[in-house]
């Protein structure tokens, strides 16, 4: 009776630790066809071709969001052995300018569908010779609109009310009163300018409204009078009347053939000499040498400006010494926010190129 007893109790004691021993085994398969699936589903995903990952190209957050649908390689390694990479990139994913989609690139990348461009602007991108190679060109409209229009008015306010010279005064060591004859413009029911009123041009005119502004555009097209009304905008089918009434002159063009050095000495001199100029737009919209000029003779007040070029100017580019001039690195769209939805929406006309679907935003040549 003692052994029989015994034996139930070895068998009560061991049941349980096989029942465990088997559930870590289980649960260890399990992991190991999840860890194997992963692999699958990452190794059947497309590849493309990137700047690279730090300050000078994409966060690592942002670069998150690609590896949810592409392993990526950025252009330095892609370099390194471009026939062994070449023939699996499907698509390439262009962010402030690069990678340089130039023919001695393309040519490498025989299965390449899309080059995805972060941003509006293509004009660094040749559009028909991509296109004769079969792939297809795509930008992000819509997603970078309000950040530009805020660094629009953000450029305007800080030269307008001097907000640069009042912060190195307040932040000098040897300040010892707040100075009293620092003087700005007021931007309350003045009168602004803007030449081209495509989505960025019209959220500017919107904070502009907000400012109790009097609103004057020019645009190849007039917009309807419903746009016109929702921002208080009034047509100035000629570009001279806009120039000659405006207290601030904002470029919201994209830059082309046509308006490549659209300001330049005529236009700036129709201006008021109490004027100022403001560029979110591309730097090659405003001849820089007659601006230079127009600054330093008085022909205009001042300027303000996220573009110019080249980016950056030289450090001994008489702009960057002259007292009357606000400039920016080229970051109206350098917020969290819409650097996300920038990359968010490169990835999806990408994917959407290299599976053969309609591709939301492509960019046909003209």
């Amino acid at each position: 009776m003692q052994s029989i007893s015994y034996v139930r109790c070895v068998r009560r004691l061991w049941g349980p630790a096989q029942a465990s021993q088997l559930l870590k085994v289980t649960n260890l398969h399990r992991s190991v066809r999840q860890l194997q699936h992963k692999k699958v589903m990452e190794d059947n995903k497309p590849w493309a071709l990137i700047s690279e990952v730090g300050e000078q190209g994409y966060l690592e957050e942002f670069v998150d969001i690609i590896k949810q649908r592409f392993q990526i390689i950025c252009l330095k390694d892609f370099l390194q052995n471009p026939q062994l990479h070449g023939p699996k990139i499907q698509a390439m994913l262009v962010w402030v300018a690069c990678p340089a989609a130039e023919p001695s690139l393309l040519s490498l990348l025989p299965s390449l569908k899309v080059v995805a461009n972060g941003g509006v602007g293509i004009d660094h991108l040749d559009v028909p010779y991509i296109s004769s190679l079969g792939v297809k060109v795509t930008n992000t409209p819509g997603v970078v609109s309000d950040a530009t229009a805020d660094m629009a008015m953000g450029l305007l306010l800080a030269s307008a009310r001097k907000i640069v010279e009042g912060h190195q005064i307040a932040v000098n060591p040897n300040s010892t009163h707040m100075s009293l004859d620092l003087m700005g413009d007021e931007v309350t029911g003045s009168t602004m300018g803007i030449i081209g009123m495509g989505d960025i041009g019209c959220k500017i005119a919107k904070r502009g409204k907000g400012f109790d502004m009097k609103i004057l555009y020019h645009n190849r097209n007039r917009r309807s009078i419903e746009d016109e009304q929702a921002v208080g905008a009034s047509y100035c089918e000629n570009m001279d009347e806009l120039l000659k009434e405006s207290d601030f002159v904002v470029l919201a063009v994209n830059l082309t053939p046509e308006t490549t050095g659209l300001i330049s000495h005529r236009e700036l001199a129709l201006m008021k000499p109490t004027a100022t100029l403001v560029n979110i737009s591309r730097g090659l919209v405003v001849d820089q040498d007659a601006l230079v000029k127009a600054l330093q003779s008085g022909t205009i007040h001042a300027a303000a400006l996220d573009v110019t070029y080249p980016e950056p100017l030289p450090r001994d580019h008489p702009l960057l010494g002259l007292p009357n001039v606000v400039i920016t690195p080229h970051y109206g769209t350098n917020t969290y926010t819409t650097t996300r939805k920038m990359v968010q929406r490169m990835v999806e006309n990408a994917v959407a190129a290299v599976n053969g679907q309609s591709v939301p935003n492509e960019v046909k040549p003209k």
